[in-house]
């Protein structure tokens, strides 16, 4: 009764320091964010405690069914988020096997002894010479009572670990999705930058044929018909160099959706996205957000409990053990009342000296949950800096697509005031090759300005966390 009052008394004490979130300086608004008279301030809303039209499935929001369907693949074939969620389960089982050290550990067993004593042994009161034998079913107990904590600081760090691994789950997904769709929009590029040259090369095959006739009727020199045959050829050459780049993403996207690249082929697409409007949170609510960030910040509440495990061992330690069963020579009588065996007692082991060890271990687990502080506060200052690198890229690309469509009016009334002027004669051709290459130099700029701008977006959605939250993490 004595030890199990002990017990209970003692059970209730925990070494170690109790885990308090680091602080982490957090802005009171981002500095790349619009503001409410800027033009560009609709493509950002303020996001609300019940808005969620971007969330877990916030590639929807560019209403494009092909990547609707891609993006659905990933979660269920994609092999490093395959390798993530097998990565969760072990961290979850790394939790029931911790938590089994706060129960005893009873083992059964049987076994049979036979041995023959030697006859020529001198013989002591007691001792029987000749053949014997041994039956015994002892059931052994034993149990570790935690004092200090040790066993319950393990547990706090092993679901640590795992919300993180879990975290770290949705991390994976969230940058292989994320990727998928950068990938799905530079390849729409492609497509549009394709469709612009197949445009291009029609317009110069019939300046070719136009300038041939003019040769044939004796009006230009053959240097004319030359310099727009190079031109449709330069031209015919880089649409077929797409082809190189076009493949390599499509190969890319297939291996995102867990397929061979033999097995996905995405059809050319004349489809127009624009970038969608996008919630912004605040500052201090990105931490809540990003996986990233709070795996980085369950490691530290991890290194926080292995401190309270390192200083558990500086206390000594209370075993009980218990050993009870039956044993008999014969098997006849092995299962009667005096055949029955017990031994019961309590040890306490403290250790007297271990040249330093435990200090060194303590020492240890405490630079970890410095160095994971670091870690932790570096993260959230890198989370900070992807919102208004892409905050930034949006606003200055959004600025660069209206100036580039200004640029694209103008290389067109250039080019078709120097046609003009070549038909009537007043200029040479070279002025048309020239102008030419301006208005298609222009036009395919306008179409990677606009490829940037949706791949913009998307990396704006994952730095915000991809519609995560940490209310999703688990919470054993």
């Amino acid at each position: 009764m004595a030890i199990a009052l002990a017990t209970m008394t003692l059970g209730g004490c925990i070494v170690g320091p109790d885990y308090k979130r680091p602080p982490v300086a957090q802005p009171a608004t981002f500095k790349e964010q619009p503001a409410e008279a800027d033009a560009l301030a609709a493509q950002w809303k303020q996001a609300q405690p019940s808005d969620d039209t971007i969330r877990s499935n916030w590639w929807e929001a560019f209403h494009d069914p092909v990547l609707d369907d891609l993006e659905q693949q990933v979660a269920v074939s994609n092999q490093n988020v395959a390798q993530a969620e097998a990565q969760f389960r072990a961290a979850r089982a790394a939790i029931r096997g911790v938590r089994a050290d706060l129960f005893p550990t009873v083992t059964a067993g049987a076994s049979m002894d036979k041995a023959l004593a030697s006859s020529n042994r001198a013989l002591t009161r007691g001792f029987t010479t000749g053949e014997t034998t041994d039956y015994q079913l002892p059931i052994d107990f034993s149990y570790e009572v935690d004092v200090w904590g040790r066993v319950r600081r393990s547990v706090e760090a092993s679901v640590a670990n795992a919300q993180a691994s879990a975290a770290d789950l949705q991390a994976v997904l969230i940058s292989m999705r994320s990727e998928l769709a950068s990938d799905y929009f530079q390849l729409r590029g492609l497509d549009a930058q394709r469709r612009l040259l197949d445009a291009t090369i029609r317009a110069y095959q019939t300046a070719l044929q136009l300038t041939t006739n003019r040769y044939n009727q004796g009006v230009v020199s053959g240097s004319d018909v030359a310099q727009a045959q190079t031109q449709l050829e330069m031209t015919r050459a880089q649409a077929t160099d797409l082809g190189v780049a076009r493949a390599e993403l499509e190969h890319a996207i297939a291996i995102l959706a867990g397929k061979p690249p033999a097995d996905l082929a995405i059809a050319p697409s004349a489809a127009d996205v624009a970038p969608p409007a996008i919630p912004l949170t605040l500052p201090a609510a990105l931490v809540e957000r990003r996986p990233d960030v709070a795996a980085a910040e369950r490691r530290v509440a991890s290194a926080n409990a292995q401190i309270g495990v390192a200083k558990a061992a500086f206390f000594p330690t209370l075993a009980l053990s218990a050993t009870a069963g039956v044993e008999s020579s014969t098997l006849a009588n092995l299962l009667t009342w005096p055949s029955r065996f017990w031994s019961l007692g309590p040890s306490l082991v403290e250790t007297a000296f271990d040249g330093g060890r435990r200090r060194a271990i303590t020492a240890q687990a405490q630079a970890s949950y410095d160095a994971s502080v670091a870690a932790y506060r570096q993260s959230v200052l890198t989370a900070f800096q992807d919102v208004e690198d892409n905050l930034a890229a949006l606003r200055i690309l959004a600025d660069e697509a209206a100036q580039q469509a200004g640029a694209v009016q103008a290389a067109e009334r250039s080019l078709a005031l120097a046609d003009n002027r070549y038909r009537a004669g007043t200029t040479t051709y070279l002025e048309v090759i020239t102008a030419q290459s301006v208005a298609l130099l222009n036009q395919r700029t306008a179409v990677d300005v606009a490829t940037r701008r949706l791949t913009a977006s998307v990396l704006l959605v994952k730095a915000l966390g991809g519609g995560w939250s940490t209310a999703d993490l688990p919470s054993r």
